[in-house]
């Protein structure tokens, strides 16, 4: 009886820490619509993905808070073009989730054209509103290009 019980508490252990694959797709649709929202300069899209405690750091170490990446998004002088992600890693522990990758990030700043090769980690949680990013780092991989 002893051994079932073991066999039954193993199984059920194994069976809790494994990821959920549906959560990692929810959140890379969530980090899919965020990215949409920034290209688009939708503040409701930014509103709905960014969460309340938003910590937004920049490659050249510049943080901006939720309100302040929906304004210069939505208002500033920088229209971004593309956001590529490639290398892209997902690891989800319950309502939290990393990704982890390589983003080369298309701004137009005034008819300038630069392209940014980015390092991210993108730390997302889930609540009440869905997958929502509650923090971003970025790290320049290489100066900027133009192409």
């Amino acid at each position: 009886m002893t051994k079932w019980i073991v066999a039954l508490l193993s199984g059920l252990t194994l069976a809790v820490a494994q990821p959920v694959p549906d959560a990692a797709k929810d959140v890379l649709a969530a980090s899919d619509a965020w990215r949409q929202a920034m290209i688009k300069k939708d503040a409701a899209g930014l509103e709905k993905y960014l969460h309340a405690d938003l910590t937004y750091s920049h490659s050249n170490a510049f943080n901006q808070t939720k309100a302040d990446v929906i304004r210069t998004t939505t208002t500033g002088k920088t229209t971004i073009e593309a956001i590529d992600f490639s290398d892209v890693s997902v690891r989800v522990s319950g309502t939290l989730a990393l990704i982890r990758a390589n983003v080369d990030m298309r701004n137009n700043v005034e008819g300038k054209i630069t392209i940014h090769h980015l390092n991210v980690l993108h730390v997302w949680l889930k609540g009440a509103d869905g997958w929502q990013m509650v923090a971003r780092q970025a790290t320049l991989k290489s100066p900027p290009t133009t192409p």
